[in-house]
């Protein structure tokens, strides 16, 4: 039976990454963007040239009304949810916290942490057996900064992905009966849009050093992870974070 996977934020980076690998793996790939439609359509139709497939399905998962849109329409369109990675995220501009602007603090963690619980509530509402779904697998996306700090850059980006760790160990511990897992992916330094996006478009030449490997990580080392917590290959994997750091 054909069964969907709902990547948020799964137009660009690890995000697309996972949909390309969740294809090729089987799914019916929801690729969810906020904005950018040309890079999700673009994630789509790699995926249908290669022979799955996928649909692109505009959401801001930061705002709950807009949540409940995409998994209306999931219902609507798509095979039964049973995977749902909660990827979309940012960090803010890069400074030290005393400098970051309220709007910023505001954006991460309806982001972040708002967003990825509306999304969990949401799929749990669908999925877990007590609901009359069929189970499945959630992979959030956390951060090696949650264990770290993230100091001089964004704290309170580290903080919003501790906040995911911990929302993942409660639902798991909550939904462990209803053949629901949830578990998460720490990135270390990943090749990614996202330093671009901080205001460090250096980092990749500047921070392999402090990772033991020294080099960064790419988007598809990240989604290997993922599918794997999502297959059942990691049927006895609950409530875990899994760090992809390169030993960071």
């Amino acid at each position: 039976m054909a069964e969907t996977l709902l990547v948020t934020g799964g137009g660009r980076g690890i995000g697309a990454a996972v949909a390309r690998l969740g294809a090729a793996a089987g799914y019916t790939v929801c690729v969810n963007y906020r904005s950018n439609a040309v890079a999700a359509e673009a994630v789509v139709a790699e995926i249908e040239r290669d022979g799955g497939q996928a649909v692109a399905l505009q959401a801001d998962v930061a705002r709950e009304e807009e949540v409940e849109k995409l998994f209306a329409a999931i219902d609507a369109e798509l095979p039964p949810l049973t995977a749902l990675v909660n990827n979309a995220g940012i960090t803010g501009h890069v400074s030290k916290l005393e400098e970051a602007s309220t709007q910023t603090l505001r954006d991460v963690i309806e982001l972040n942490v708002l967003g990825v619980i509306w999304c969990c509530q949401a799929a749990v509402r669908r999925m877990a057996r007590r609901h009359g779904g069929l189970g499945g697998a959630i992979v959030n996306i956390s951060s090696g900064a949650a264990t770290l700090g993230s100091p001089d850059t964004f704290v309170w980006y580290a903080a919003s992905k501790a906040a995911v760790d911990t929302l993942t160990l409660g639902l798991a511990l909550e939904n462990a009966r209803d053949d629901l897992r949830v578990n998460a992916v720490a990135p270390g330094l990943i090749r990614t849009d996202l330093h671009v996006d901080s205001g460090m478009p250096d980092r990749l030449e500047t921070m392999p050093p402090q990772t033991p490997m020294g080099r960064p990580g790419e988007p598809e080392e990240i989604a290997e992870a993922v599918l794997w917590l999502l297959s059942e290959k990691a049927s006895f994997t609950n409530g875990a974070v899994l760090r992809v750091t390169g030993g960071r």
